[in-house]
């Protein structure tokens, strides 16, 4: 017998893709709403992107993109939920950085996230930021380098939590400086800010968003940005590749799909996520929660998954860590 998902599969995988039966087929989607998974709580940065897009989707294609909060394991939850869902384009995920991270950092995961997700569209690329409590005397990333190594052992390193693109940002920093921190990870970015201004810990890598209104009030210091490029938020800050060549550790997020989905409903989102991009009003509010928009397609989007499932590969494996 068979089933729907069987279906849809060879659907997906055969010419019958571009036929103009499967044209129709994307010509009436969405029909009914779409479940847009996030996997993480609701309120955090993450939920805030895919309701921003979410909402925006809904209204021009007439149906509701849902989103459902399925957090758990570090985001493996609602990964795997959508691995299992039906290629149907009624279920859909938010792609971000534990995606490309966990990959290796989990032992046992029950699914291969570039195998299993078919990239629709990355919307986004957010960078974090190498920022200091106002007491330590380094003004720039040389500076701050000279720092660690003149006092070994004294420098505390805070992050979100273990195997967050927080810590692995900083785990980086240290893999290309030469650098040895004391990582100590909190149960997210504010406790951790906290006991940054309070002066327990001395630097974090922190998402742009949830560390930039300490810097522009001179509560924090910034030291560089980890995009390769500099911010438009933060203009006057380096990037900490100016310094050490070549690092990068931004936060790539977009949308991604049960593998086999039908290309032309993957062709069809892909359309309405860059032509959202392309608004100036959506380009605004991306800008202010400290991202540059993304244009792409669904094969680049690919590539670049790739590219930073083995660029944190290399982190993961460097500072020795591992979830069972």
């Amino acid at each position: 017998m068979i089933t729907r998902r069987t279906a849809l599969g060879l659907l997906a995988a055969t010419p019958l893709a571009a036929s103009p039966l499967s044209r129709a087929f994307a010509a009436d989607y969405p029909s009914r709403p779409v479940k847009f998974v996030v996997g993480y709580p609701p309120g955090g940065a993450t939920d805030i992107l895919a309701r921003l897009i979410g909402q925006r989707l809904s209204e021009r294609l007439g149906q509701q993109f849902v989103v459902e909060n399925k957090p758990g394991a570090g985001n493996n939850i609602g990964t795997e939920s959508v691995v299992n869902a039906e290629p149907d384009g009624y279920t859909v995920l938010l792609v971000n950085p534990a995606n490309y991270i966990n990959a290796t950092l989990y032992a046992n995961l029950k699914f291969n996230f570039v195998r299993d997700i078919a990239p629709i569209a990355a919307f986004q690329r957010t960078p974090n930021v190498m920022t200091v409590n106002k007491d330590v005397p380094a003004k720039t990333v040389a500076e701050f380098i000279d720092y660690v190594k003149a006092n070994p052992g004294k420098v505390n390193m805070a992050s979100s939590g273990n195997g967050t693109s927080v810590h692995l940002s900083g785990e980086m920093f240290m893999a290309m400086t030469g650098c040895k921190m004391q990582h100590v990870p909190y149960r997210g970015a504010a406790p951790a800010i906290t006991d940054m201004l309070g002066g327990q810990v001395q630097v974090i890598f922190d998402n742009m968003p949830s560390i930039i209104q300490h810097i522009r009030s001179g509560s924090l210091r910034a030291l560089g940005v980890t995009t390769a490029q500099r911010s438009p938020q933060l203009p006057d800050v380096p990037t900490v590749g100016e310094t050490v060549k070549d690092y990068e550790a931004s936060a790539l997020f977009g949308i991604g799909a049960p593998k086999n989905m039908p290309k032309d409903l993957i062709a069809k989102l892909n359309n309405e996520i860059n032509t959202l991009m392309k608004e100036p009003e959506m380009t605004k509010r991306l800008v202010e929660l400290g991202g540059d928009p993304l244009v792409e397609t669904p094969e680049a989007f690919g590539q670049q998954i790739e590219a930073e499932t083995a660029k944190w590969k290399k982190v993961v494996e460097f500072a020795g860590l591992k979830v069972e």
